[in-house]
């Protein structure tokens, strides 16, 4: 599967334990349930071993997701030393284990998905990856702010975590890693959740970029850098009359006190107003914006839906704003570029002291965020 070798910075290392998070439908067991097939076909043995649904049920989705799924040696079973003895009698070179919250160690008394279990667990499979030689895939429930369940320590002691996000309801789904002892960390991979299982996205900007509507108020494009790999993605806000006393403040993929930063520095240093206004921003895709370098971008769909003016056609915003209103350049700003100009975009907006050309992109600087200010209440 590219998009999973691409996260993983070019596959799994024989030996290494790699876990995965992600919400509770997500697609994690279809992900690794099509990952097995691929590695049972390339020659590599391997068994998954599920302590969540039993062999029948993992048959049912293996039907449903046709020729994504093949042969697999299955195991339901949720005590760890019966799995470890099932991976050496089928001689598997990958172990998927789903997951560590229901498997439990004689060891100890305690139940399965206890704080103590689940790190005895992680502690016996590391040994058994690095001894064996076999590759160890292990899910972990995740808690509701988003991290994976269970001690911290079991996330020191893998390889190699990946997270699987985005909106159930969405077809899209993003699997970036954050931690990688074998390759790079924070690459991104695209996958669309599809009736035959997930399908890579070779062209994640396309595709992020597809329900755009061009002249909208509001709508600003901005590209980020996902470890290696730049991404072209929208930045949505709504500016409206406030009908409560306290204007609200409300952020999707954004960190609200960034956008906190952004509207203070608008105010303050630019002069547009946003007190008696409650604010709506959201980034389309489930993206999250994690860099300042979307902070230009941020504004100016800001200012656009303030001000109901559209934002310049095929511009892409590209720059950090400073707390005196500085705009300041980003790192990587030739590739995103690049990018850009290959989706078709023309014009890009970022910092004066970013000195870069790009074929078929015409580059404008600012020194201040009041420039942007004028532009988009002209």
């Amino acid at each position: 599967m590219p998009e999973l070798d691409f996260v993983l910075g070019g596959g799994l290392v024989p030996g290494s334990m790699t876990l995965i998070g992600g919400e509770p439908g997500i697609g994690k067991s279809t992900l690794l349930l099509q990952a097995a097939s691929r590695l049972e076909a390339g020659g590599r043995s391997v068994l998954y071993a599920s302590g969540e649904e039993s062999a029948e049920q993992l048959r049912l989705r293996a039907d449903r997701l046709g020729d994504a799924a093949g042969n697999v040696s299955v195991v339901g079973e949720t005590r760890l030393e019966a799995v470890l003895q099932a991976t050496r009698l089928v001689g598997a070179s990958v172990l998927v284990l789903d997951s560590i919250q229901t498997v439990y160690t004689d060891a100890l008394e305690s139940a399965p998905g206890n704080v103590g279990q689940v790190r005895e667990c992680a502690g016996l499979l590391m040994r058994f990856a690095k001894e064996s030689g076999t590759a160890v895939i292990v899910v972990g429930h995740v808690t509701k702010g988003g991290s994976i369940a269970g001690p911290k320590t079991l996330e020191h002691i893998v390889d190699t975590v990946l997270y699987f996000e985005g909106e159930s309801t969405l077809d899209y789904r993003l699997l970036r890693a954050t931690k990688n002892r074998f390759g790079p960390i924070d690459e991104l991979g695209v996958f669309t959740m599809t009736e035959g299982g997930l399908v890579p996205v070779a062209n994640p900007s396309a595709v992020f970029l597809a329900a755009r509507s061009a002249g909208t108020p509001g709508s600003a494009v901005t590209a980020l850098m996902e470890g290696s790999r730049p991404v072209l993605v929208e930045i949505q806000a709504l500016a409206a009359p406030s009908g409560y006393g306290t204007p609200q403040r409300v952020s999707t993929g954004l960190d609200p006190k960034r956008l906190a930063v952004i509207l203070a520095v608008l105010e303050r240093r630019g002069g547009a107003s946003f007190a008696n206004l409650d604010v709506f921003v959201q980034v389309t895709a489930g993206v999250r914006l994690t860099e300042p370098g979307a902070d230009l971008a941020v504004a100016a769909a800001l200012l656009s839906s303030r001000h109901d003016r559209p934002a310049l056609a095929n511009a892409i915003y590209l720059g950090e704003i400073g707390l005196g209103g500085e705009v300041r350049p980003i790192g990587g700003l030739e590739r995103r570029l690049v990018e850009a100009a290959r989706l078709g975009f023309d014009h890009a907006i970022g910092s004066s002291r970013a000195k870069v050309s790009v074929a078929g992109i015409r580059h404008r600087g600012l020194e201040h965020v009041d420039e942007l200010v004028h532009t988009l209440a002209a």
